[in-house]
């Protein structure tokens, strides 16, 4: 019974070590004239695989922009834009991400946010040399129509797969080893 116990523990600390989450986050932006988003850029650290979801009412968008556009609030040459009230990006690939309303006057008027993202800590020790847990992509969210789409890192799909692989060859191999 003893043994038992010690097989039932050691296959538990095996699978929830195997099995740690991916971490990312999810960023709310409460996207509004009049709010300074400022610290938003400089007070919360992005990822790689971190989502930030902008809440808004009618009358805003939210344009992902170049760097150019950012700064002068040019309207009309967005990568992405979407005017839903709820808009989820996911940041695919570290560096500058730059966001404006394209409601004429109110980028000028402060509703923009540039957010420098980082790369993503790998947990499980591969992968490329940025440590990122998705693969390359373009730095635009994935876009279906107009509104950004939610995406799965596989690497967090894979690993309960990995998990119990490696939870059924230890009880595999204990099986032999008692036999």
């Amino acid at each position: 019974m003893a043994n038992l116990s010690i097989l039932i523990g050691c296959l538990a600390i095996i699978f929830f070590t195997v099995v740690s989450p991916v971490s990312s986050a999810t960023h709310s932006v409460e996207w509004s004239l009049g709010k300074d988003y400022s610290s938003l850029a400089t007070g919360k650290p992005y990822a790689v695989g971190d989502t930030i979801v902008f809440n808004y009412g009618a009358g805003h968008t939210v344009d992902e922009v170049s760097e150019s556009d950012y700064k002068s609030c040019t309207l009309g040459n967005s990568i992405s834009s979407d005017s839903s009230g709820t808009t989820s990006i996911v940041l695919k690939k570290a560096g500058s991400h730059y966001f404006i309303c394209a409601i004429p006057g109110h980028c000028d008027g402060g509703m923009k946010l540039s957010v420098n993202v980082g790369a993503a800590a790998s947990s499980d020790g591969g992968g490329d040399s940025g440590g990122s847990t998705t693969p390359k992509t373009t730095p635009s969210p994935t876009v279906e129509g107009k509104k950004a789409a939610p995406t799965t890192s596989a690497t967090s799909v894979l690993k309960p797969f990995k998990a119990l692989v490696v939870t059924c060859v230890v009880v595999l191999l204990y099986a032999l080893a008692l036999s």
